[in-house]
């Protein structure tokens, strides 16, 4: 049986759809939902794979300081850099691939969690990322 908790995280930012054939080849943003599903081998003293707060703190906090009111363009994308590297102060992070919803999931599993939660015992194995109320996608690992 596999336990796990999961928290959800709000942030605002723009990104780029290279390549899109329609309205997101644009810069535009989106107030993104995200769900960190966690799991552990065992429960901590208290009966929790991880306190909800920790968790906040740990990936909200990485992502506040990331990509919150920020703009995620992929490093391949000189263009869109280009205009927003031309602006004084601009937030940017630089995705290793297209900044799809997809990819954002794909990114926050296999590259974020693991380097945040190192050392905590806890691992993720779910991530879904909501760009709209009607449009979502899906990074998973089977088991804990």
């Amino acid at each position: 049986m596999a336990v796990t908790c999961t928290r959800r995280l709000c942030f605002e930012a723009g990104h780029r759809v290279y390549g899109h054939e329609s309205k997101c080849a644009n810069l535009h943003g989106h107030s993104y939902k995200v769900e960190i599903e966690a799991c552990a081998p065992e429960l901590d003293s208290v009966g929790r794979v991880m306190d909800f707060s920790l968790l906040k703190e740990k990936m909200g906090g990485w992502i506040d300081e990331h990509w919150d009111h920020g703009f995620l363009l992929w490093f391949k994308d000189a263009e869109a850099q280009f205009a927003i590297n031309n602006l004084p102060n601009q937030k940017l992070y630089r995705v290793p691939y297209n900044p799809t919803a997809e990819n954002i999931a794909r990114h926050l599993l296999e590259d974020i969690c693991p380097l945040v939660l190192r050392g905590t015992g806890v691992s993720v194995t779910r991530v879904i990322v909501r760009e709209t109320e009607n449009c979502s996608a899906e990074a998973s690992h089977k088991g804990c």
